[in-house]
């Protein structure tokens, strides 16, 4: 199924260079430019309430890639995520030992400190 448009979690956004960007707000389209799961547990109707919408994504959606019916290109996206999330908590660990190490108040502590 493609993106769901008129879902309450569908973004698009359009850069300055031209590049547009769509999404799922809550990450359960993992297919994403190209398709939303199908069913989606997480789907709900984009509600108007009176508004008035403008259109959603001025340009084409992009073509699916090749492999995306095979499930490869989820498991890719799935192996750069976990790239991700390790260099996270190695940074994450260097910024902590960085700070217990300086001496320096953090948080709050460092905002109200008697001077």
């Amino acid at each position: 199924m493609p993106m769901r448009e008129e879902c309450r979690h569908y973004e698009s956004r359009t850069y300055a260079n031209g590049e547009t960007v769509r999404k799922c707000n809550i990450d359960r389209a993992p297919d994403a430019p190209w398709r939303c799961p199908d069913p989606c547990p997480s789907f709900e109707v984009r509600v108007g309430v009176g508004w008035t919408y403008g259109s959603l994504v001025n340009t084409v959606a992009p073509e699916p890639p090749p492999g995306l019916d095979d499930g490869s290109a989820a498991a890719i996206l799935d192996e750069a995520e976990d790239v991700v999330n390790a260099a996270a908590t190695d940074i994450l660990a260097q910024v902590q030992a960085e700070q217990s190490t300086s001496g320096q108040p953090r948080g709050w502590r460092r905002l109200f400190r008697k001077r």
